[in-house]
């Protein structure tokens, strides 16, 4: 009980102030909508990105990222010059639940595949994306400080898909960009083909 109590009274404390929100402010920075897209790449200084010291949060939003092709997974990955290499080296953890639509198949369990250990390739962040015109994929990565010289890029997402065997694919992913340097632009493509619709919106944290 004392625990709950404890919890409650940070809640009041928490929303004296109005919302919880308002104990902090999340600006967008800049949403691009894809249409028959490559890659979606967010690059710090350019086209109006922010992507550095002026925030120690920053999070991405994916909506409804619809893929050209059946059955392809989207990936993201970093860089520290200006997106000429997107190369950073990651250590991951990787899960993910499954339910189909039929309710005759259900999962929960570690991914040893995806996940990366002072990899610098792409990081998976979902998982077998269909691609009929009602299916897609939607979530979001939190990046943590991007700009330190001193720690590492930790990040957080969650992204749900309607899998291409018609259900829910979620899929956990976190870990940290192992440099030290400053990250300073961000992408996100599938595994093969075009996003063909879908936004992905950045947002910066106070």
């Amino acid at each position: 009980m004392s625990i709950v109590k404890l919890n409650n009274q940070a809640v009041k404390n928490a929303t004296s102030f109005g919302s919880i929100s308002s104990l902090g402010s999340m600006t967008l920075i800049k949403k691009l909508t894809a249409s028959s897209s490559g890659t979606l790449s967010f690059v710090d200084g350019a086209s109006g990105v922010v992507l550095d010291n002026t925030y120690k949060e920053y999070l991405f939003t994916l909506n409804n990222i619809h893929p050209q092709n059946d059955d392809t997974h989207l990936y993201f990955n970093m860089s520290i010059d200006g997106g000429s290499n997107y190369n950073v080296a990651k250590t991951t953890t990787v899960f993910r639940t499954y339910h189909d639509e039929g309710d005759s198949v259900t999962l929960l369990d570690y991914r040893t595949g995806p996940d990366l250990a002072q990899g610098t390739g792409f990081q998976l962040i979902a998982n077998g994306v269909g691609n009929l015109n009602d299916e897609s994929s939607s979530g979001y990565l939190h990046l943590f400080n991007p700009s330190s010289t001193t720690f590492v890029k930790h990040f957080i997402s969650k992204q749900t898909a309607y899998h291409e065997s018609s259900g829910v694919m979620n899929h956990y992913v976190a870990g940290y960009g192992n440099t030290t340097s400053s990250v300073d632009a961000v992408i996100f493509q599938m595994s093969s083909g075009n996003i063909d619709a879908g936004d992905i919106c950045l947002y910066g944290i106070l």
